[in-house]
Order: structure tokens, then sequence, then C-alpha cells
């Protein structure tokens, strides 16, 4: 949770010092753009690192590595002057926390069925708790960031960042769970290429993992731009790094109380219907942001989005805990992440230029029509409907992860 605390403060802090040098919107893309390139491979690599040095060791290193490229900003300006932290610096360090983020992210998530086979939970309640406990992080990291810089700056507020990362190593480190440590060798895979492979092979060859990750794909990418580059941009050029906080913290409150009521709504309502709805929703709101209404509809808007997509992370868990054998974990989770975030690049070229041509209501706008038409295609989509197919959990060394 501290880990992702970090990354919520650097959420608002990274792209803020881009765009306080000259409000371009090019800029900011390119720190972001910088900052998920590298996602798209060191997603896949980390999947196949989990697999074979284990989920807590991979764990305690990707914050080690997190934490030292955001503790490098403040290093630099103490050392070699403010001067020294412009857009290339901050988006070479952006790139090198992005490419070791990941790591941390899927050996935690790759421990979440053992965790619920020791504590005697449903997988579905797990997840929800999971997610629920990332968006707490992510509301505290935000609102930290927007108040850290207005009051100390951006460049010390990385400090703080880097403080998180360390609270993360030592929690981790303290951790003592089945499963956690090294595989043994028949388990791990026989190399980086043939595991990243084997995962990729098996995400494609499962029909509902494969649509799911399309979906994830083109979202995330139309997504992405709007919290890195828009939402930055748009309070930005008010001078309001504290509303960018409250729209960020929003977001995570609306996926917080989403995730939360998850194992209640999953009884209810199918996996399949959430999805749909929640993407819909995405694009039915990213409309109405476009009209740049008053904050406090922005606000209610962030949180509706916040609140139908709260349950999606959840989803996906399930699927790919229930779906991939236990030696393959890491590398589904990675190979599904890494395509979440294969488009972000894009978005980012997309958005930036846009912004700048043709200002932010427009951007919005285009980004919102391609999410409602991704919802309406979706809907016909037989393999979706595998979603709601009871299936048998994969297993995992601390047994029954649905006990």
């Amino acid at each position: 949770m501290v880990a992702a605390a970090g990354n919520g403060i650097s959420l608002v802090a990274f792209p803020w010092l881009v765009l306080q040098r000259n409000g371009s919107a090019l800029d900011a893309s390119i720190v972001a753009g910088a900052a998920s390139l590298p996602l798209l491979f060191s997603t896949l690599l980390a999947g196949t690192a989990v697999d074979f040095l284990g989920r807590k060791r991979i764990s305690i290193i990707s914050d080690i590595l997190s934490g030292g490229t955001v503790a490098a900003i403040p290093v630099l300006a103490l050392l070699l002057g403010a001067s020294a932290v412009n857009v290339t610096t901050l988006a070479v360090l952006a790139a090198l926390g992005a490419a070791f983020d990941p790591a941390g992210i899927t050996a935690r998530e790759s421990m979440l069925p053992e965790a619920a086979a020791r504590a005697g939970w449903t997988l579905d309640r797990t997840n929800g708790l999971y997610e629920a406990t990332f968006n707490v992080a992510y509301i505290v990291g935000p609102g930290l960031g927007g108040l850290l810089i207005a009051t100390i700056g951006g460049i010390n507020t990385m400090w703080v960042t880097a403080a998180t990362f360390a609270c993360s190593i030592v929690a981790v480190s303290l951790l003592r769970l089945e499963g956690a440590g090294r595989p043994t060798i028949e388990d791990r895979p026989d190399g980086v290429w043939s595991g990243m492979v084997e995962g990729l092979r098996f995400v494609w060859n499962l029909k509902v993992l494969r649509t799911l990750a399309l979906i994830d794909l083109a979202v995330t990418g139309l997504y992405l731009p709007m919290e890195s580059v828009l939402f930055p941009k748009y309070f930005t050029d008010r001078n309001a790094p504290s509303h960018l906080g409250w729209v960020l913290m929003a977001l995570s409150i609306g996926g917080l109380v989403g995730a939360l009521a998850y194992p209640l709504l999953v009884k209810r309502m199918s996996r399949r219907a959430t999805l749909l709805v929640a993407t819909l929703t995405l694009g039915v709101c990213t409309a109405g942001i476009s009209l740049l209404p008053p904050l406090p509809v922005i606000l209610l808007l962030c949180a509706v989005v916040g609140l139908v997509y709260g349950p999606i992370a959840p989803i996906y868990n399930y699927v790919m805990q229930t779906k991939a054998p236990v030696a393959l974990r890491g590398r589904v989770v990675g190979v599904m992440t890494s395509v979440a975030y294969a488009a972000g690049p894009l978005g980012f070229m997309l958005a930036g230029p846009l912004t700048d041509a043709f200002g932010l209501r427009t951007t919005f706008l285009v980004l919102a029509v391609p999410m409602i038409v991704i919802g309406l295609v979706a809907v016909p989509l037989p393999s979706l409907r595998e979603l709601d197919v009871a299936a048998q959990p994969a297993g995992s060394a601390g047994g029954d992860p649905t006990r």
C-alpha cells in the first residue's frame, strides 16, 4: 500500500514539474509516455522474474530500484541545481521508475491466492479488499502529492515518495507467506525469453483472457492520457495542484467503494454485465468531462468512473487466478498488465499534440467516443460469457484459494 501511495504522489508530481516549466501538453505527454513505454516490456520480464526468483524477493528488489529513481530527482537538484531537473531528466527517471514498478505489483498480486487460502477467504473477497487497499493508497498519494507540492515544492516532494518505498521494503521483508519464496527448479521457467513466450501463448490461446487483454489494451490507452496529461494540463493552467489531487482522489474513492462492494455485487450481477457497464460508463463520463464543467461536476463524474471500474480489477484477478497454473501465474499477470499498457505511449502521443492544437475539450471528446464504441462492440462477444462460467481454481502452494 505504501509503495502505491508513493506512485500516487509521483502521478501528480511528475507532470506538474513538466507543465510548470512551459505549460506544454506535448512535453507532459513525452514524460508520461516515457513512464509508460517501459511497462510494455518490463511487465513481461517481471512475470518471468517472479516465477523464477520468487515473489517476495522481486517485490523488495522492485521497491529498492523504484525508490532510488525517485530519490535521484532531489539529489540531482541538490548537487547540480534545479536546472538539472529538466524534461529530459524527468523523462529518463520516469522511464526507469516505470520499468521497475511492475515487478513489485506483479509479485504482490501473484501472492493473493496463497494469502486468501491462509486467511480462509474467497478469491472474490480477497481481490476486492486488495484493490480497495490499492485505491486507498491512491487516495492518500495524489492528495498528499498536491498538498506537498503546494507547501514544499515538487522536487522536495520526491523525498517523501522515496520514503514510502522504504516503508514498503520493510513491510514485505517481514511477510511470512507460503509460496512467496523461490520456486522449485521444476516450476521455474527455462529461460527469460522462453518464459515470456510461454506466458504470451497461454493468454492468447485462452479466449476469455485474450478478449479481456484486448479490451484493456484499448481502454487503458484511451484513459491514461486523461490522468497523466489532460487533467494535469487543465489544473496547471489554473495553478491549482490541490484540485488535481482532488480529481485523482475522486477516482480512487469511487474505485475504493466499487472494490469493497465487489464481493456483494458479484452475487447479484454477472461479471460480464459489470465489465460492459463500466466500459460504457467510462465513455459517457469522459464525454461529460469534455464539456469542462465546474469542478464539483468533474469530481462527481470521476467518482462515478471510479465506482463502476472498482470491480474490474478484481474480475481480471479472479480470471487469471482461476485459469492460470501456479507455475505460470506470475507470467500471466505480467502479460495481462503489459498488454494493458501497450497502447499507453500511442495515447500520450495523440493526446499531447491534440491538446496543444485543438484544446482540452476536443481531446477529451476524441478519447470518449472510442470508449463508447468499444463497450458497444463488446456486448455480443461470446467469450465474455466465460466470465460467469464456474471455474476450478488453478491451485496454489498454500492450499485451495477459494476456501
